[in-house]
């Protein structure tokens, strides 16, 4: 009796641990894996002034600007080269309409970071994946600190309370 009580007490262990059997590190599909491949080259290009540089210019250019901040733009991009046509956008608060707001982050999808002193979404990034409460992303436009006004794209982690907002942009029929 007390081996089946340890047995389904470490089979309830491993269910609950896994997030109830949910896999967020699945991708919806093989546009969101690419998504994230996309973003993973890309990590460690740097500014060469500010906002500006070859690939930082490309990913402004990908949503017709030049010269502004670039973390939306960066997002967009990498969704662009994975054949979305949306998102596209330089603005981050743009990249969380009601209709693409999620509850769970899973890879592949987009979180946004809200700023108190700018009373709105400032920052976003790419899930890269989930391992309990922490969210692993690829962001443009950070450091190694998390800053929303950096000159890389980095890989960061994040606690899920962290992250305001998370809005899935790889449902089926959005690609091209």
């Amino acid at each position: 009796m007390a081996a089946i009580r340890i047995l389904l007490g470490f089979f309830c262990f491993a269910f609950v641990g896994s997030s109830w059997g949910f896999d967020r590190n699945r991708v919806a599909d093989g546009g969101a894996k690419i998504i994230i491949e996309t973003a993973k080259k890309e990590i460690g290009v740097r500014e060469a002034g500010e906002n500006a540089g070859t690939r930082v210019d490309q990913y402004n250019a990908y949503v017709g600007l030049k010269k502004v901040p670039w973390c939306a733009s960066f997002v967009s991009w990498c969704f662009g080269q994975a054949g979305y046509s949306q998102p596209r956008t330089a603005w981050s608060p743009s990249l969380f309409p009601t209709d693409r707001i999620a509850k769970n982050p899973v890879a592949g999808m987009v979180l946004g970071i809200y700023f108190e002193h700018l009373k709105r979404v400032g920052h976003c990034g790419i899930v890269e994946r989930v391992h309990n409460d922490l969210v692993y992303s690829i962001e443009g436009n950070t450091n190694v600190n998390g800053s929303r006004e950096g000159d890389a794209v980095c890989r960061r982690m994040r606690h899920v309370r962290s992250i305001h907002r998370f809005a899935n942009w790889t449902k089926k029929g959005d690609r091209k």
